[in-house]
């Protein structure tokens, strides 16, 4: 009973268009109710909904959230963006449906830097679909691609969604981040194959092939922005400074960069761009407090001890198991959004992880892979209704034109999940192991 009063009221309070933050803050009132009635709790207390919720936010990993959003903002407005589609166009450009290309190199190296899919799905859509539209690369493709790679960011670190996941699951965010890397390259490598089967036979203008001289002076150009996920990860890897730390780190990177080097990024900007950075963290934060509340509740009325009954018959097969959740959030990603499923799903399936002797990290970055993979699905699918606003086609053509692409995700995804060793024993080797 207790599960149907969680899953209803959830459920429940969404259908009502009750935003999903105050929906999770409904769902706790409304376990802490029945728990208080069958005796689970001594009585009904909104002052430990309040408290729950006040340190949900307090938590300080989370502090990374503000910083590497404010990176993303300092990045676009400050050209790094823009240098680093240059870099990609003058190497790869050339080649048969070499956009495309281009748009795949651009979100695995922008995917370094932001961590935000929104974000980088923003700028590079922007940037690449008026260029591709008049080579002649159909729209709704290419629209697909660019959404198909935005995607990649909460994979590779710096990701918001790891951090998210991190704090949520009390898994180590450095190893997350560095459990990352492999995976994402995958993700940008089965994208990359995918274009080249879909766009092989398209009659598309080639970029002209860029003289070595020019390659050199663009990717000179790019250097700074190259730097900076060798700077975060390397400092992560050698214990200069902590996720949280590296955050800080990269805005103020971004921040000179774009200021004092580049010379794009203006003084008067910045208050627009701080501002747009923080009402993106107060969503985040507010949906992370509402959540914590759900999740101590959850906890106390021993849902996930449920959760590991009702999945009893995986726990001996790892494999098997890690499949089946994966179904499972692959569907639930369809309705919900990234990091409202993250925040619902982590305290119920992380019991089921421990108890299955699964790798907590190994399942962060499948089960964040997985909910990326839910930003480019309808309804919800947040990257395809970003795109296809930049674009102007209807989310329904979108998806027509990211569906080869979803494919390659989900190959890349069920692949990790029947050879885990290529996320632990990357791992391994970055921690020096």
């Amino acid at each position: 009973m207790t599960v149907t009063i969680f899953i209803v009221s959830l459920l429940g309070a969404m259908a009502l268009g009750i935003p999903i933050s105050y929906s999770l803050l409904v769902c706790g009132v409304s376990l802490m109710g029945w728990l208080a009635y069958t005796g689970g709790l001594p009585a009904f207390d909104s002052q430990i909904i309040a408290q729950r919720f006040v340190d949900g936010a307090d938590n300080f990993p989370l502090l990374a959230v503000p910083f590497f959003l404010l990176a993303g903002e300092f990045m676009n407005a400050g050209g790094l963006s823009r240098r680093i589609v240059n870099l990609a166009m003058a190497w790869v450009g050339h080649y048969r449906g070499g956009m495309g290309y281009v748009a795949v190199l651009a979100a695995i190296i922008m995917a370094s830097l932001s961590g935000s899919a929104v974000a980088d799905t923003a700028a590079l859509a922007a940037l690449l679909i008026p260029m591709m539209k008049a080579a002649g690369y159909q729209l709704n493709r290419s629209a697909g691609l660019i959404a198909a790679g935005g995607i990649i960011a909460p994979v590779i670190p710096p990701s918001i969604g790891l951090i998210v996941f991190g704090v949520a699951g009390n898994v180590s965010i450095t190893k997350l981040f560095l459990a990352g890397i492999v995976p994402g390259i995958m993700m940008g490598l089965a994208v990359g194959v995918a274009w080249w089967i879909v766009a092989r036979k398209d009659k598309v203008k080639s970029s002209p092939r860029v003289p070595w001289g020019e390659r050199l002076k663009v990717t000179a150009q790019g250097s700074l922005a190259l730097a900076l996920p060798i700077i975060i990860i390397g400092g992560m890897k050698f214990g200069v400074f902590t996720p949280t730390e590296a955050a800080v780190v990269a805005a103020v990177y971004s921040l000179v960069v774009g200021l004092f080097i580049y010379g794009e990024l203006k003084v008067k900007d910045l208050y627009r761009l701080t501002l747009a950075a923080g009402k993106t963290t107060a969503v985040v934060m507010f949906l992370v407090a509402a959540a914590m509340v759900s999740a101590w509740l959850i906890t106390v009325a021993n849902i996930p001890t449920e959760v590991v009954a009702l999945l009893e018959p995986f726990l001996d097969n790892k494999t098997l198991l890690m499949f089946v959740m994966m179904v499972l959030i692959v569907i639930v990603g369809t309705a919900l959004d990234f990091t409202p499923t993250v925040l619902i799903l982590t305290p119920v399936l992380m019991p089921v992880v421990l108890k299955a002797g699964i790798d907590p990290v190994y399942f962060g970055v499948l089960f964040i892979m997985n909910n990326a993979i839910g930003l480019i699905t309808p309804p919800v699918g947040t990257v395809l209704n970003v795109v296809s606003g930049v674009a102007r086609i209807s989310m329904d053509d979108a998806f027509k034109g990211v569906m080869p692409f979803f494919i390659a995700h989900l190959v890349v995804l069920f692949t990790l999940v029947f050879f885990p060793q290529l996320v632990t024993v990357p791992l391994q080797w970055w921690m020096g192991r």
